[in-house]
């Protein structure tokens, strides 16, 4: 079974669902499934396309946004931050590991609460999301100062 966190009564983040868990994330109540992964991931068990059918199949909504770490940055964030109004809730959002998803939904939700980007990565670390790549815990702290200034 994926690991798997639950950040809020509307999203729970993880790693990579085997093909047989999109039916039991359905009957957990989940409506949406996020993909973090890319196309170019070697490893992956699923390419996008047969993941999408596997999550419509078990009757919910799929949204592919690959992110690479080396590629990440503001315009990407908000790009993925502006689809999340379009799709129902509660999402489970997953990457490989699960850290690329939980960044990216700790600069969404910590922007929407106008939270600082250090105590983002203090609250990220205390939910078991600890970044171990240092330019990724400066963007994310960066990213949330800049973009949740107007929430303060």
């Amino acid at each position: 079974m994926s690991k798997r966190i639950r950040m809020n009564d509307a999203l729970t983040v993880g790693s990579q669902p085997e093909r047989e868990e999109f039916s039991e994330l359905h009957d957990r109540g989940f409506q949406t499934i996020v993909n973090f992964r890319t196309t170019v991931e070697e490893d992956a068990p699923l390419s996008p396309e047969d993941e999408r059918q596997l999550v419509e199949e078990a009757g919910m909504h799929y949204l592919h946004f690959p992110v690479s770490l080396d590629k990440i940055n503001s315009e990407l964030v908000d790009q993925f931050r502006d689809k999340l109004e379009s799709v129902p809730e509660p999402i489970y959002a997953h990457c490989k590991s699960g850290k690329r998803a939980g960044a990216m939904f700790m600069m969404h939700i910590a922007t929407e609460k106008g939270m600082t980007g250090q105590r983002t990565l203090e609250q990220a670390e205390q939910m078991g999301f600890g970044c171990d790549k240092p330019a990724l815990r400066e963007f994310v702290r960066s990213y949330i100062d800049e973009h949740s200034s107007a929430h303060r």
